[in-house]
């Protein structure tokens, strides 16, 4: 057994296997993921009902692996971005959005991308690495106001299907008895439609989902995101209509409109077309300009165009709020490029 593992981000059966191999008394591993978990404590000496000694073996060979964040950043809005220091030296972004009796939680999965979408500034610092499940657990338990948090999306930094093994173990450990026991449609994973992963997910999961489109079109999203030319957004559809999206799951498109690009009703249209039959909701959402980009956003006139035309054809369809936007924590505006120094 290595030194100086970190028991958040372990599941009830791993700290289990732990404690046995360190002949701790089996029912230890509950009373371990009780501290950490629900009673949510920093350190191994907070957990007062295992005795000395055996606080001072686990020591030897685990910790319990919380960061605070390095940097706060709050918005005129109330939405504040926290720059964290991952285990290995390199930093990621987490986000809170307060809304009414909501606070909901942008959690970061990589740090950076390997996607590559035209209009993400995460895109643009290329790809760094997967983060366990102990750096994505750090983020629900370190960012201000944890206890409070209602709700979780996956729509942080890095693209959480090309994460799939770490993002499900966080799931599992967020949904557990053990741990904070948060129903699944607390959680929302947002992707850019990885088939394999996406599959997997959706057999595996209750979680709600959140499919990144942007274009109906074929030609123009592989533009935009050139994973479009590996997995089709036809193919995507297709997946989508094998699984019952009345009851239990929430199916939305995320659709970032570009002025003059993918906003007319030329493209509603299409994407009235490409969805039809699908019990789901378009969340339209207003580009956010990142440096050096030839994006614009469309005006406000323009996307509520948008939004009655699918309206009219039956899809619940809402323009989302910019939040965070003066601190660039909004859509597509994560990046810790510039943090390296930090």
């Amino acid at each position: 057994m290595n030194a100086n593992q970190y028991l958040l981000g372990m599941t009830l059966a791993e700290i289990t296997s732990a404690v046995c191999e360190l002949e701790l008394p089996k029912f230890t591993a509950k009373q371990i993921a009780d501290w950490i978990y629900v009673k949510r404590v920093k350190s191994i000496d907070e957990m007062t009902n295992i005795s000395i000694r055996n606080r001072d073996v686990l020591k030897k060979h685990f910790e319990v692996g919380r960061k605070e964040p390095q940097n706060l950043q709050t918005s005129v809005d109330g939405t504040k971005k926290m720059l964290f220091e991952t285990m290995t030296g390199q930093f990621i972004e987490s986000v809170t959005i307060p809304e009414d009796d909501r606070l909901t939680l942008c959690v970061s999965s990589q740090v950076g991308c390997k996607m590559n979408c035209s209009f993400c500034m995460t895109g643009k610092m290329g790809f760094n690495g997967n983060l366990s499940a102990n750096e994505i657990l750090n983020q629900v338990y370190s960012v201000p106001d944890s206890e409070a948090l209602s709700n979780i999306v996956f729509m942080g930094m890095g693209e959480p299907l090309d994460n799939y093994e770490n993002v499900m173990k966080a799931i599992e450990i967020l949904t557990a008895d053990y741990a904070l026991a948060w129903s699944p449609k607390r959680i929302t994973l947002s992707t850019i439609g990885v088939l394999p992963k996406l599959k997997l997910f959706l057999d595996e999961s209750k979680c709600h989902l959140a499919v990144s489109l942007h274009s109906p079109l074929s030609v123009q999203r592989q533009s935009l995101m050139p994973i479009e030319k590996k997995y089709a957004s036809k193919e995507i559809v297709e997946l989508l209509r094998n699984y019952d999206w009345s009851h239990q799951r929430r199916l939305s498109f995320e659709y970032i409109m570009f002025a003059g690009i993918n906003d007319s009703l030329v493209y509603a249209r299409e994407l009235t077309r490409l969805l039809a039959g699908l019990d789901c909701r378009i969340n339209l959402i207003r580009f956010h300009a990142i440096p050096d980009s030839e994006y614009r956003p469309s005006d406000d006139e323009t996307m509520i165009a948008f939004r009655d035309f699918l309206t009219a054809k039956g899809f619940i369809s809402t323009i989302r709020a910019s939040r965070g936007e003066d601190i660039s924590a909004a859509c597509g505006m994560l990046s810790t490029q510039s943090k390296k120094a930090v």
